[in-house]
């Protein structure tokens, strides 16, 4: 059995949870199941009312950050769940990184987690940090509001940050991507009707083609450089190759990268999934690159 075979039966192992509390915990186990590396230092703290977790590897840059926002259909995800993600991130890129746990649907719908999404931004700039220190990343419904985020900077007349890495980004809530219906079948964990439900518990009755909800559908010039990564096996596909070409159309730098046979958000996995691995590899070339070029020029 391959590595990818073995994570899906690891996704497959238990029925599919009920509830979002069920769903909740479910994510939480699965994110979990491989432990965080011991020489990684751990801070929780609060920005105002906004939980987050700082997280450095030994020799990080202090000075840089990775702010990360975690996925789950804006319903579920935590920082727990993403927390080996996310630390094994900053260790590859070099930089500290800050896990944000933005308040969750049904219970706070939008635009809680863009609110959340801005305090952290505007918290970060405020305590000292340069915006071309910031570097943004998030998968699922963490990359869609990865994306909103910058987009609301930039109405707003703020510096964006030095680059955003979107990792099986949900950047349509309309789901109008034709791979929902051509990938169904191999993908595990993201299908139609459970994506529905997510977006019905977020909207709370809010119009789906708003670009501060489905960035896909938004004007998508003057953001900085994104990076963007997807499973050739996911639902969301198209919702990563219609961004890149919307992004690289309004002149924004756009790298797309689609890895043969990987499922949503893969890198989750990567402890036991070396494609896993190296997407946190190429991401943090990326990232440390970006952040380089920033730099020299300022």
């Amino acid at each position: 059995m391959s590595e990818i075979e073995k994570v899906r039966a690891l996704l497959s192992s238990e029925p599919r949870p009920q509830g979002w509390a069920e769903r909740r915990a479910r994510l939480d186990a699965i994110g979990t199941a491989d432990p965080v590396s011991p020489d990684i230092r751990f801070e929780s703290a609060h920005f105002r009312n906004v939980p987050v977790e700082w997280s450095q590897a030994p020799g990080s840059d202090a000075s840089r950050v990775l702010v990360y926002f975690h996925g789950g259909g804006y319903c579920s995800g935590s920082i727990r769940s993403h927390r080996r993600l996310v630390s094994e991130a900053g260790r590859a890129s070099g930089i500290s990184t800050l896990a944000v746990e933005y308040r969750l649907a049904p219970e706070h719908p939008y635009p809680a987690a863009l609110e959340d999404a801005l305090l952290v931004y505007r918290s970060l700039r405020a305590k000292g940090f340069a915006a071309d220190q910031i570097a943004l990343a998030g998968d699922s419904a963490g990359g869609g509001l990865t994306l909103a985020l910058m987009l609301s900077l930039r109405e707003a007349g703020e510096d964006q940050p030095a680059c955003a890495w979107l990792l099986s980004p949900w950047t349509d809530l309309r789901m109008t991507g034709g791979t929902m219906e051509t990938k169904d079948a191999v993908d595990p964990l993201i299908h139609r009707a459970y994506l529905e439900e997510l977006a019905t518990a977020y909207l709370a009755g809010a119009d789906p083609s708003k670009p501060a909800i489905s960035p896909l559908h938004a004007d998508l010039s003057r953001l900085p450089p994104l990076l963007i990564q997807v499973g050739s096996d996911e639902t969301l596909l198209d919702d990563a190759v219609r961004l890149a070409a919307k992004a690289g159309a309004a002149d924004v730098a756009t790298t797309l990268e689609i890895w043969p046979h990987m499922i949503h958000a893969w890198p989750l996995w990567a402890a036991r999934l070396e494609p896993g691995r190296l997407a946190i590899a190429s991401a943090a070339r990326f990232v440390r690159a970006v952040m380089k070029a920033e730099t020299a020029v300022h």
